[in-house]
């Protein structure tokens, strides 16, 4: 358990509770924040339990929340501290695929999300846009979500029919086309078209990342 720290130095300053299982990574985004005048840490949590009493009893204005945690989900995390305290800002910082996972944190209740290979260079800026209200998302997946809300595409399983659903639940468990063909007793031809239906409804744009969002889905529902 880390200890927090003393925020009476910095008068004013947004307060911050990190939320990572590695203490290396708590380190450093420690270090980027602390170097900056408007940004104290006010604790660091290894886990869901100990970031949900931190967030009781240090009252931060930001979360710095990563998914993966020892005793839990970040997810659920970020849903928990959400309804618990409306009021706190939530950021999520991860390895995991910002396509994937940016829209389900944002559904969650975060704030913003940036990926952990950027966050040296952002993670400070980020910060500051989710304290003064705003949302944080990489370029690239701001003009991804921008594009699937124009072509009315969710992001989302939602909107997929029952048989897409069954489709898209094979290729996450690693079927091939003619292996979905032949377990849903359907031709090649109609697997490859509700393939692509379910790539346009979920703004995929190539079966790669099909392939990939299906697998965290079918990862997710567990």
């Amino acid at each position: 358990m880390t200890k927090p720290s003393h925020i009476e130095q910095i008068e004013g300053a947004a307060k911050v509770l990190i939320v990572d299982d590695h203490p290396l990574v708590r380190v450093g985004l420690k270090t980027l924040i602390s170097r900056e005048s408007d940004l104290v840490v006010c604790g660091e949590a290894a886990g869901f339990h100990e970031a949900l009493r931190l967030a009781q009893e240090m009252t931060p204005d930001v979360a710095i929340v990563d998914i993966a945690l020892a005793d839990g989900s970040g997810l659920a995390l970020v849903k928990r501290l959400h309804a618990r305290f409306p009021d706190l800002r939530l950021l999520v910082c991860s390895m995991h695929d910002e396509s994937l996972f940016a829209p389900r944190v944002i559904k969650a209740g975060a704030h913003g999300y940036v990926g952990k290979q950027e966050a040296s260079e952002n993670v400070v800026e980020a910060v500051r846009r989710v304290v003064a209200g705003k949302v944080y998302l990489s370029d690239t997946m701001t003009q991804h979500m921008l594009q699937g809300l124009s072509r009315g595409s969710p992001l989302s399983v939602d909107d997929l029919t029952d048989r897409e659903i069954e489709v898209l639940s094979l290729i996450g468990h690693g079927l091939k086309t003619t292996q979905i063909a032949e377990q849903l007793h359907l031709s090649v031809k109609t697997v490859e078209t509700h393939k692509e239906k379910i790539k346009r409804k979920l703004n995929l744009s190539s079966g790669v990342e099909l392939t990939r969002y299906a697998a965290q889905w079918v990862f997710d529902e567990g």
